[in-house]
């Protein structure tokens, strides 16, 4: 019999993988139309997780999430919000495994048809 080799390393994630899945995740939440872009005074060139709608904060296997999203006119703002919630900490936990913190959802603008 022969015994199993355990073989240990380091799984490091970039953090534009983090951006990809919390904006895929968002858009594809029926009643978004759009990501918005991130304030300026949000905006901080020295934040590189940064990008169209999604601002990302990584603090050891904690993610804090920031969406900038534009809502279609015809659906209630607060259940969309709570369902992008949802599926954005749900993504992040499912295929990252790392731990979704405080996933907050700014409504920038309504999108009428």
């Amino acid at each position: 019999m022969t015994e199993a080799t355990h073989i240990q390393g380091k799984t490091t994630i970039a953090p534009e993988v983090l951006v990809s899945i919390a904006k895929l995740s968002a858009l594809s939440v029926p009643g978004v139309y759009q990501m918005a872009p991130v304030p300026s005074q949000v905006s901080n060139f020295l934040k590189p997780r940064q990008t169209d709608g999604v601002d990302i904060t990584v603090t050891g296997s904690l993610v804090t999430v920031d969406l900038y999203l534009i809502i279609q006119s015809d659906m209630n703002v607060r259940e969309v919000a709570k369902a992008v919630q949802t599926k954005v900490a749900r993504a992040i936990r499912e295929m990252v495994g790392l731990e979704p913190g405080t996933i907050t959802i700014h409504v920038e603008d309504i999108h009428y048809s």
